[in-house]
């Protein structure tokens, strides 16, 4: 006779369980997909994503698993179902592999929210004109923090070398030990051959402002890219929009160039100071000079001193240190920064070179 009251000696088998509306039991336990085929982001277009399986296009779209998990060109992802590549055929990501690095950057200096752009990149190529137009060297400086920030290797890319020589910008950023490659026209294979080299078996980023010839650069470097080049106004600068999202596209004899959409603000809003500063490696001995919590921007820090005293450098290390300083201005909002360090926008159309 079943015992009342008490401990009855029941189990969890003799409770009864009411039947819900499948027969398998509900579990948060996400499937393993253990069969899913890893895949190379290449393209991102209003929630379709363009991945490479060895030699094979595959277009797919995000599983609802994922969530808001943000995918972006360069992620390593694996996929399930169709896989074929065959018009018409979606597969889906189900997983996102951990990434190496993450090139970011925030609305504006201000904002602190930050947007990934290119994920597991290797290194970041600036595309800089010697002239016309004339060399911005902060916005060079903004692309070389966000690269040491994300672990990537800075290339410089001076292009139109015929117009002007590199020997303004190549003693500045020595010191930092940057790489580069300095081109003329015509951009001939012997011309191109030093950059060749430095992209070749890389994952690399490619960024520029306006009219610098970055959509003429990748065109020749991969003949079939077809990245449109649009005319610039010389008066304004502004030019027609010729790219809309960033693209990974397969050099020649190996390694991936991403070109990048004109950016028309690069912010390093979500940074913080000390960040910005650690990009400045050249300026990394006067900064150990500086009082604790310097915040650089005052008359108690040591690099000014530091800076005076450094003899023939002191003029390429004083540009820096000015260009440290505008950054960190510029985060304090309007007011903070100088009119002269704006952020100097991108627009999306490139001329021919």
């Amino acid at each position: 006779m079943a015992q009342r009251g008490g401990h009855s000696g029941m189990d969890e088998d003799d409770v009864r369980v009411r039947a819900g509306h499948g027969s398998r039991p509900r579990t948060r336990r996400r499937p393993a997909h253990a069969e899913a085929a890893r895949a190379f982001v290449t393209a991102v277009d209003r929630g379709r994503y363009r991945c490479v399986i060895g030699d094979q296009v595959v277009t797919a779209m995000k599983a609802r698993e994922l969530g808001k998990g943000n995918i972006v060109v360069g992620d390593t992802v694996s996929l399930t179902g169709d896989v074929s590549g065959a018009p018409g055929t979606l597969a889906r990501v189900v997983r996102i592999e951990p990434r190496r690095t993450v090139l970011r950057r925030s609305p504006d200096d201000t904002d602190p929210v930050e947007r990934a752009i290119v994920a597991n990149a290797d290194q970041l190529v600036i595309v800089c004109a010697l002239a016309d137009p004339p060399p911005r060297l902060r916005l060079i400086d903004r692309f070389l923090v966000a690269a040491y920030d994300a672990g990537l290797e800075p290339v410089l890319c001076l292009t139109k070398a015929d117009l002007a020589g590199p020997e303004s910008i190549l003693p500045v950023y020595a010191p930092l030990g940057v790489r580069f490659a300095v081109l003329g026209r015509p951009l001939s294979h012997e011309m191109l051959a030093d950059l060749r080299g430095l992209l070749a078996g890389k994952l690399s980023v490619l960024v520029g402002h306006s009219g610098v010839g970055k959509s003429t650069l990748v065109n020749t470097l991969i003949p079939d890219a077809e990245r449109a080049v649009g005319a610039v106004n010389v008066v304004t600068g502004r030019g027609r929009h010729t790219s809309s999202s960033a693209v990974a596209l397969a050099l020649p004899g190996g390694g991936w160039l991403i070109d990048t959409p004109g950016l028309r603000s690069f912010g390093l809003g979500h940074m913080s100071p000390e960040r910005v500063v650690r990009a400045f490696g050249d300026l990394a001995e006067g900064a150990e000079r500086c009082p604790p919590g310097c915040d650089h921007l005052g008359p108690d820090c040591a690099l000014d001193g530091w800076v005076a005293a450094a003899g023939a450098d002191a003029g390429p290390l004083a540009a820096r240190l000015d260009s440290l300083r505008r950054l960190l201005r510029s985060k304090e909002g309007p007011e903070g920064a100088d009119g002269a360090d704006a952020e100097e926008p991108e627009r999306d159309g490139d001329p021919q070179t």
